[in-house]
């Protein structure tokens, strides 16, 4: 089973002034420290509400300082469930973004493309030609 795993990441950015320039700067930051292992991991920023439910920025600015909700989304293959998908996606990318929360959103399983379905033996590659 392939899943694609949706994991939210809180940021924290020093030095900035607005919310957008710190939502800016916590992608290149995490993008930084995920390349080049994990250049195929998808940044982006992450949606966050009020306990009243309006919709708020991304970025929480105070004291020329902020937190960035950012997630990341990753495809996870030949796992057996989706828990361990997304402990898989944790660990890869926990290894990479130290000291930073992570909280696992959304794990869904991958449709086969139609594609893959109509390959033939003759066709096919081997796991260790890619």
């Amino acid at each position: 089973m392939d899943c694609r795993v949706v994991v939210e990441a809180a940021v924290p950015v020093y030095d900035v002034g607005t919310a957008d320039e710190a939502v800016r700067i916590a992608i290149s930051k995490t993008g930084e420290m995920l390349n080049p292992d994990l250049s195929y991991v998808e940044i982006d920023t992450g949606s966050r509400a009020s306990p009243a439910g309006e919709e708020l920025p991304p970025a929480f600015v105070a004291a020329d300082e902020a937190l960035v909700a950012l997630e990341l989304r990753m495809d996870v293959f030949n796992v057996e469930r989706a828990e361990h998908a997304s402990r898989v996606a944790r660990k890869e990318i926990g290894q990479r973004l130290r000291n930073i929360p992570l909280k696992v959103l959304d794990v869904e399983e991958i449709e086969a493309d139609d594609e893959s379905e109509g390959v033939t033996d003759s066709d096919s590659v081997s796991t260790d030609e890619r």
